[in-house]
């Protein structure tokens, strides 16, 4: 029984963080004095300036952000696909501990309600200063979530 709680609360965390680092304003999750006073970036200088796309109507480059600005947009993307890559997974681990329904069925309805979550987030920091929603950031999410469902079926056929 404790094993079987410990599994539900996994998912349930993720959502508590992601639900807390959306309620923030963009100000309090700026990594970039950090970055610029602890880490040295400049190394990194010639593989960022390769970099040039448009994301969000906006344009990614050291020239438009510094290179500061291209580590931060790479690695806060990278926070999205990583967290909702866990909450799939530990969604599903969830739904199977509890309830044992076939694959597909477990797969589909952690990934419904991980891509729901998703899109929830966005909604939720809209209603955040100096956020704003974006579909680019539930389609990373989704990417994410369907990473996780590529990787539990790959494990599942291996190992059932």
């Amino acid at each position: 029984m404790l094993k079987n709680a410990i599994y539900q609360l996994f998912p349930i965390i993720i959502m508590i963080i992601l639900f807390i680092f959306s309620s923030q304003p963009y100000e309090e999750q700026n990594i970039k004095p950090a970055m610029n006073q602890w880490i040295p970036i400049e190394w990194l200088r010639p593989l960022a300036e390769l970099i040039h796309i448009t994301y969000h109507g906006q344009e990614v480059s050291v020239e438009a952000q510094g290179i500061d600005g291209v580590i931060e947009f790479f690695i806060r993307k990278s926070a999205h696909f990583g967290m909702f890559f866990l909450l799939m997974v530990t969604l599903w681990n969830a739904i199977h501990q509890r309830w044992r329904l076939p694959f597909g069925k477990e797969l589909l309805y952690a990934l419904v309600i991980t891509v729901g979550y998703a899109a929830f987030d966005e909604f939720h920091q809209s209603l955040t200063p100096n956020r704003t929603p974006y579909i680019g950031d539930v389609m990373i999410d989704t990417a994410g979530a369907l990473t996780g469902v590529v990787l539990l079926t790959i494990f599942y056929k291996k190992f059932r």
